[in-house]
């Protein structure tokens, strides 16, 4: 497929304010469309699979580099545009103009061909891997036609800007390949890759239907929601399984004989990171192939866990692994398992799958247990639970429906969570603004925005800042430099990666939010480096938690 193709599909989408327009655009394109696996990854702004270890390693600065190089155009007036017109895709077009004015017309670029650059720009790695990734996208964009710049450069920074989301994409491959939406939702929760959904939806239904939980490939991890009370989850479930609510970071493990793959939260491979742990997993579990879930603590003296922010030391470390395993140790707790010599769990019942855990593990290890659990509908014993997981320094307690099948991917009420503290939601980071007076060089406050499950967009509700101190900011402003898409003014729009736990006082209707709400006395909690953007809370939830607040 010629990629101008794409590009002509993205310019249409662009101009199209109707969701239900958009599906359909989308839909027709991919019922028609060649290299349909790499162009369905492509329309939501992905090059790679959310959960390969591939990935660019291309931020703006490199880019504005590589746009330099092709064009001829300073690296300084390529920064000024983009401040000017507010979109790297835009700027990297007019400029593709110019230069095809100056020369002859490029050849016709295809969609395998951008997306081997795009695999060579992955791979390039060592000391001058940067130098390396800088040439290899010149080249692609002395390739381009001005259209296809636009979308090229867009789809580095994983940005495409047409407003086609998660959701868009998974109705439009049921229209387009006349599939049930259950089923395209079942097999995207299973596989994380709406190419591979895509691709086997066009061979029908039944071949989708096939699409399963296997080794390598991570599942999306059943969420949790909070409990209105202890009683009202007994009433609701009749008898509940009540397990300590760790305050550690959620692990996916998958092994195969003497291979194990770790996946974070974020459903990224973190094995690298966490070698005692992979260990640990190679030497106890009795299973030759399995995947499991479970919970890995930082453990500081006595026993108590450590921070939070320490265990993301440990799962973001890609140099002096061994020293950091000494300073932060780990342990893992197991709480689920997922499937078992290949076959998969997820259908049956909580309490077949908890006996199934039990007997993971051949021997007693120092850095691997089950998750101790009592099945009760006795309020009292919930309440001893709950105060013993607190003395122990954790979160609270997980009640769960023992009936319960394993639901990728959703947030339901078969899985309740009970915590002391105030709620608090999880947000993406799309923009921000800087300072005044001696915080001119900081980011001062940062634009916060919830999920629109429906159509993949993030929705504004409002900005955090007030309240931190300097090297707070300075520690915030380090972070979010490196994905600064645009500036003008003092106002910046970042690229949505990163999410904030945010608490508040109240949150409160407003018509200056695209969300329709605003939250009142934001403060940040936590930076979760272990959640992605789809991880990050949903519009309705913050109806749902509008609603609460006001009985």
């Amino acid at each position: 497929m010629k990629f101008i193709e794409f590009a002509n599909v993205c310019e249409k989408i662009e101009g199209t304010a109707s969701n239900i327009e958009m599906t359909k655009i989308v839909a027709q394109f991919l019922k028609s469309a060649d290299d349909l696996e790499i162009v369905t990854r492509f329309i939501i702004g992905r090059i790679f699979p959310a959960w390969s270890s591939e990935e660019l390693g291309v931020g703006p600065s490199l880019l504005y580099n590589a746009i330099s190089m092709a064009t001829g155009v300073k690296e300084t007036q390529v920064k000024d545009m983009v401040r000017d017109l507010g979109d790297i895709g835009l700027v990297c077009e007019k400029l593709c103009e110019k230069r095809i004015q100056q020369t002859l017309l490029p050849a016709e670029l295809t969609t395998l061909q951008v997306y081997k650059n795009f695999r060579d720009v992955a791979k390039a790695a060592g000391k001058k891997s940067q130098k390396k990734k800088t040439g290899l996208l010149a080249d692609l964009f002395g390739s381009a036609k001005p259209k296809e710049a636009r979308y090229i450069a867009r789809l580095v920074l994983e940005e495409l800007r047409i407003g086609v989301g998660e959701g868009i994409v998974r109705d439009a491959i049921a229209q387009a390949f006349d599939a049930p939406k259950n089923e395209v939702e079942r097999a995207y929760m299973l596989t994380n890759d709406a190419g591979l959904v895509a691709v086997t939806a066009k061979k029908g239904v039944e071949e989708l239907k096939r699409l399963d939980i296997m080794p390598g490939r991570p599942v999306k991890m059943m969420l949790a929601q909070v409990a209105r009370s202890m009683e009202s989850a007994i009433n609701d479930m009749k008898e509940v399984a009540v397990e300590w609510k760790y305050d550690g970071a959620r692990v996916q493990i998958h092994k195969t004989n003497d291979e194990v793959i770790l996946f974070s939260r974020k459903l990224e491979n973190v094995t690298k990171s966490l070698p005692d742990i992979a260990g640990a997993i190679k030497d106890a579990v009795a299973y030759n192939q399995a995947i499991l879930e479970g919970e890995a603590i930082a453990v500081g003296e006595g026993g108590k866990p450590r921070p939070f922010q320490d265990i993301l030391k440990r799962f973001r470390r890609k140099y002096d692994i061994e020293q950091m395993v000494k300073e932060i140790p780990l342990h893992l707790t197991l709480f689920d398992a997922l499937q078992v010599n290949g076959k998969s769990l997820l259908h049956k019942p909580l309490s077949e799958r908890r006996r199934v855990l039990e007997k993971s593990l051949k021997k007693e290890h120092a850095k691997i247990d089950v998750t101790p659990r009592t099945v009760t509908s006795d309020v009292k014993v919930i309440e001893n639970i709950y105060k013993d997981a607190l003395s122990a320094g954790h979160e609270g307690v997980m009640l769960k429906n023992p009936k319960s099948a394993y639901t990728p991917g959703k947030r339901g009420k078969n899985w309740l969570k009970i915590k002391p503290i105030a709620e608090t939601l999880d947000l993406v980071v799309t923009g921000g603004i800087w300072g005044e007076g001696r915080r001119a060089n900081l980011i001062g406050s940062y634009l916060l925005a919830c999920r629109d499950p429906a159509t993949g967009n993030l929705l504004s509700i409002g900005r955090v800042g007030t309240g931190m101190t300097d090297k707070q900011l300075a520690e915030l402003t380090g972070l979010f430099k490196d994905i600064i898409i645009f500036e003008k003014g003092k106002d910046i729009e970042l690229k949505p990666e990163v999410v904030f736990e945010v608490g508040y006082e109240e949150i409160q209707k407003s018509p200056n939010y695209e969300s329709g709400f605003a939250l009142r006395f934001p403060r940040l909690a936590s930076i979760r480096e272990d959640k992605s953007v789809e991880d990050a809370d949903s519009i309705e939830r913050v109806r749902e938690l509008y609603k609460i607040q006001r009985g």
